[in-house]
């Protein structure tokens, strides 16, 4: 059991039976009455955010989640499978899994599954990844990086924006979490 005067950020507490994911959190101490703490939760298994509110010194239970490496193989039409590294064992799991991550998954890419109590509830994609740009408007010559953006779509059928220079061949790294453009590879 852990109390909310425990809270990191990443931290899995369960709520009811529910795994949530400490996104942030805030002590506040008002003037009158007591103190509280205000928490952001992303739920594991849907990928939703929520707001929420805890009296100061309310206990959770600690879910305890095992990150094991694995690599994404392929996507049978309807679920993702998932290859783990060590023991070779293969796993399905569905798009709900990867939520916005799916963008930037590649085949053979290295990932960790989040699993809890032997069940997997959540894929984390790494931070950066590295994508070749398949279709982008050409450059215009005096192009420079600080001049402005254009659409790409990435070998993964992602569009992003990024710099006038950039072609198509070009492999860029992306930031998974904001689906932005960081540099040319």
């Amino acid at each position: 059991m852990i109390s909310t005067n425990e809270f990191k950020n990443g931290m899995t507490i369960d709520i009811d039976g529910i795994l949530y994911q400490i996104i942030d959190f805030q002590h506040v101490k008002p003037g009158k009455g007591g103190a509280f703490v205000r928490t952001k939760l992303k739920n594991f298994k849907t990928g939703a955010a929520i707001d929420k509110t805890f009296r100061a010194g309310e206990k959770f239970e600690q879910a305890m989640i095992n990150r094991r490496p694995m690599q994404y193989l392929y996507n049978d039409g309807s679920d993702y499978i998932f290859m783990d590294m060590e023991t070779y064992e293969q796993i399905s799991l569905p798009s709900s899994f990867l939520a916005d991550g799916i963008r930037f998954l590649k085949e053979n890419m290295n990932v960790l599954v989040a699993m809890h109590d032997g069940e997997a509830i959540g894929v984390e994609l790494p931070i950066t990844v590295e994508l070749e740009v398949s279709q982008t408007d050409p450059g215009l010559k005096g192009d420079t990086a600080s001049g402005g953006t254009k659409p790409a779509m990435l070998e993964t059928g992602t569009m992003i924006q990024v710099p006038l220079f950039i072609k198509v061949g070009d492999m860029i790294k992306v930031d998974t979490r904001t689906g932005e453009y960081i540099t040319r590879v």
